[in-house]
């Protein structure tokens, strides 16, 4: 599951994807609102949580913004703001949930399940592709009998895979995606990662494998998603 985290105070916003990636998730950081629609508008997300005090452009704009293009995707407003006419205003312009800051991690994780679980919009439990699968609940790898664990990582990436199929995911949707950065240094990390991934596969005996788009990314062959 892909998860937008919109956040100017950094320190906050990477302790949010910090807590999301833990759980699985898939992060993408923006620190302020203009950055943040932009990555909304050019990214398929699950879920956006969206801080309403920002530079440049205020959350609430953002949000608005997003409906008029008729993107439904589920927003949890953040905010320090804990006034009743805010909580109104931000659920008036989309919002589907209101939590304001500070706030426990269990609450958090709560309402991003609870928005998804209601809006339809969880992933599949199990996602396939070919005669593979990824157990969500185990962490694991598995074709037929066999099954591997998979690091949090090798985790995220194998969904990123497996959810593309035969698409390419390319070396910046990896490194945005995953580590949530543009960082061009993580691109070694990535290469990496397929690495341990393709290990994996033939311990598996798989009929899947990554292939390499050179100079663009990877994909998934050997099976119909």
């Amino acid at each position: 599951m892909k998860i937008l985290v919109v956040e100017d105070e950094i320190g906050l916003a990477e302790a949010i994807c910090a807590i999301l990636r833990k759980e699985g998730y898939s992060v993408t950081m923006a620190n302020d609102g203009k950055s943040g629609l932009e990555k909304a508008l050019s990214n398929d997300f699950d879920c956006i949580i969206l801080d309403i005090m920002m530079p440049v452009m205020n959350g609430l704009d953002v949000l608005t913004f997003l409906r008029v293009k008729n993107i439904e995707t589920p927003v949890l407003l953040l905010t320090a703001k804990s006034e009743v006419d805010d909580k109104i205003k931000g659920l008036d312009c989309g919002a589907d949930d209101y939590l304001t800051k500070p706030f426990v991690t269990g609450e958090l994780l709560a309402r991003v399940r609870a928005m998804t679980r209601r809006l339809g919009t969880a992933v599949e439990i199990n996602p396939r592709y070919g005669d593979i699968y990824l157990d969500m609940k185990k962490g694991e790898l598995v074709c037929g009998a066999k099954s591997v664990i998979l690091g949090r990582k090798e985790f995220q990436m194998m969904e990123l895979l497996v959810s593309n199929g035969t698409s390419i995911v390319t070396k910046e949707d990896f490194v945005k995606k995953i580590w949530g950065t543009d960082d061009d240094s993580e691109y070694n990390n990535v290469e990496v990662y397929i690495s341990f991934l393709r290990k994996k596969l033939t311990t598996l005996r798989s009929n899947v494998s990554i292939k390499t788009r050179r100079g663009i990314g990877y994909c998934l062959e050997g099976g119909t998603k």
